[in-house]
């Protein structure tokens, strides 16, 4: 991720493009303040994510109630026989979609 430092003047956005960056790169700013021992606040957090301890918590705490996917030798066999079965059938299958994506693209 690249940061951009920007400033506002008479109510405007100054930004300093990159030279690196062709016009009509979409580009994303997020306004921050500098945090009170100078550092920069932190980047890269999704919306929607509770990055509190609590919510922190809250997702290790979901996080350990999931189960692990263990298969038995019935689910097992079951799975490997789609599979092959699956393989078989974009074997069997591969010239006819192949010719279909060679005439989309003509």
């Amino acid at each position: 991720m690249t940061t951009i430092r920007a400033v506002i003047r008479d109510r405007r956005i100054d930004v300093p493009a990159p030279s690196d960056l062709p016009d009509g790169t979409e580009v994303l700013l997020t306004i921050g303040t500098k945090l009170p021992d100078g550092d920069e606040p932190e980047e890269d957090v999704e919306e929607g994510w509770d990055n509190s301890p609590e919510g922190i918590a809250s997702w290790l705490k979901w996080y350990d109630s999931l189960e692990p996917l263990i298969f038995s030798n019935e689910e097992r066999a079951a799975w490997e026989a789609d599979r092959q079965a699956r393989k078989e059938w974009e074997k069997a299958h591969f010239e006819e979609h192949a010719e279909k994506l060679q005439r989309m693209w003509q």
